[in-house]
């Protein structure tokens, strides 16, 4: 009887695991895009290029914070769940978005161009978690033992993302 109830248990946990992410809502077009919601609704008006977060974050402080709306394209999402994914900032740095109190998350296979919607902030990540987000990447044990100091990390807490289909 309990390995029965074991063997239901775990397949229901790992038939949850592999479930696709589904958007939050209707998709939206802008202009000639269509975008899949996910989080919460936004519009596309005032959305800023990468480039301009990017400059912003030249000026800002660790205690710095920007709400904002930002276009940029999809470098990195996490392998596991969704629950975080890395933009292009440009002259080889990346935004890591993450999603307000993991309310959502992205597909596993997302990719392109993104709109989202949050707060901009700058940070140092332990390297703990650059170990981490390296393991979620897939990235292979020599690359994830050569982590030895921490980093700068620019951030962005999105509480909704448009992505182009």
């Amino acid at each position: 009887m309990k390995n029965t109830l074991l063997i239901i248990i775990l397949a229901i946990s790992l038939h949850s695991c592999k479930q696709k992410v589904q958007p939050a809502q209707s998709p939206v077009q802008v202009g000639s895009t269509v975008y899949e919601v996910y989080g919460a609704a936004l519009d596309a008006q005032s959305v800023l290029p990468m480039n301009d977060l990017a400059m912003s974050f030249s000026t800002m402080k660790k205690t710095d914070t920007l709400f904002t709306k930002v276009q940029g394209t999809i470098k990195e999402v996490c392998t596991k769940k969704g629950c975080w994914m890395t933009l292009d900032l440009g002259d080889e740095k990346d935004l890591m978005v993450r999603f307000k109190d993991y309310g959502f998350f992205m597909p596993l296979d997302a990719k392109g161009d993104v709109i989202i919607n949050g707060y901009a902030t700058i940070s140092e990540t332990s390297v703990a978690d650059l170990k981490h987000y390296a393991e979620d990447a897939g990235a292979s044990e020599l690359e994830i033992e050569a982590i030895v100091a921490p980093e700068l990390t620019y951030s962005f807490e999105a509480d909704g993302v448009l992505l182009a289909n």
